[in-house]
């Protein structure tokens, strides 16, 4: 059996902001349709047709121009390559051991509609006997959930009673790091920086003690203030650059910073400046970048600590998944490169999420 699909390819690697109009001349990505043939699967294989696509900073990445291939954790998306992304799809064709046909996969998926793609891009076959919604799976049980998860316990080392101030605090992994550090670990105080006060009330209400807002001319001051004497026992770092700066100081000696993601320079090289590095020697900070997939034999186990807080109401998971549906549209993938770009403007709340199919 064929299939029609639509994809979406980088046309041209992205210098500082992308052009997400279509057919210009620096567009930064172009579509195409080709037939995809199910005989023409191997072992080892799937087809699977794209439900939703997860939206992800670190995407940004994979398509900057002059990267080096031999620093990154996963190969960059080469000119004339699909675009790649996180995502949900349904199997549709199966020459795996272990997945079959109807079977809702989570993993490495591509802005394609129908993908061939290898097994070991697979992460889980979704267990819909817990009966939660799928996009649950890109969200609150997903890798921006499983990345504050581990940020916190096996990055920052934290622990019941310890105190931990967040970045980007209404974003994907931000409003995780929020809920799973005040609802699952037991944290006495969990501060949230954001921009503006109608998102850090959002943040209070899922389990911040305080948010300040970095736009604010006393923002230092403010999160001074808060830290108190005691400063702060961890930073989960998902911007870099002047917020960076300007937590390091109020974290204590000996403090764990989880250095997740830069997204405040990923536009623009010179916001990711590091002018405190004297407070890391001095207060030997604990400083640790980290990938979610360093801990995969561990996600099992996280997952069900997720999805325990989501069934005893401790983690509010429809509060934490913005769905732009495109699901209806003549065209579903014309909208998806715009979408993916709000990540880098002040978007809303919570996860984006993109439903395809």
């Amino acid at each position: 059996m064929s299939y029609q699909a639509t994809e979406i390819f980088l046309k041209t690697p992205i210098k500082t902001v992308g052009n997400y109009e279509w057919n210009q001349e620096d567009s930064s990505f172009e579509q195409k349709k080709s037939e995809v043939s199910a005989d023409s699967l191997v072992d080892g294989q799937i087809l699977v047709k794209l439900l939703y696509l997860s939206n992800d900073p670190t995407q940004r990445v994979w398509v900057q121009d002059g990267i080096n291939p031999k620093r990154m954790y996963t190969p960059p998306v080469y000119k004339g390559e699909t675009m790649r992304s996180l995502g949900l799809g349904e199997v549709v064709a199966s020459k795996s051991e272990k997945f079959s046909v109807g079977d809702k996969v989570n993993g490495l998926l591509e802005w394609k509609t129908y993908s061939i793609i290898s097994e070991a891009r697979i992460f889980n076959k979704i267990d819909e006997s817990q009966g939660l919604p799928l996009p649950f799976y890109l969200s609150a049980v997903g890798m921006t959930a499983l990345t504050a998860y581990f940020g916190l316990k096996e990055v920052c080392q934290f622990k019941e009673g310890q105190s931990v101030v967040v970045s980007a605090a209404s974003g994907a992994t931000g409003s995780m790091v929020v809920q799973i550090a005040k609802h699952i670990f037991g944290a006495s105080k969990v501060v949230g920086i954001t921009s503006s006060t109608e998102k850090g009330e959002w943040i209070k209400s899922i389990g911040a003690d305080h948010y300040v807002n970095y736009k604010d001319a006393d923002f230092k001051e403010q999160l001074e203030k808060i830290a108190g004497e005691d400063y702060f026992d961890a930073y989960f770092d998902n911007v870099g650059g002047e917020i960076l700066n300007s937590v390091l100081p109020s974290i204590k000696r000996f403090g764990h910073v989880a250095a997740c993601g830069a997204i405040s320079s990923y536009n623009d090289r010179s916001q990711n400046v590091i002018n405190n590095w004297g407070e890391i020697i001095t207060n030997r900070l604990n400083v640790r970048g980290f990938i979610v997939g360093d801990f995969a034999a561990q996600f099992p186990d996280a997952i069900k600590d997720i999805v325990t807080g989501i069934k005893t109401g401790k983690i509010k998971a429809n509060e934490g998944a913005n769905i732009q549906d495109v699901s209806q549209d003549e065209n579903p993938l014309d909208r998806v490169p715009a979408i993916w770009s709000t990540l880098f403007t002040n978007k809303a709340n919570g996860k984006l999420i993109t439903k395809i199919a």
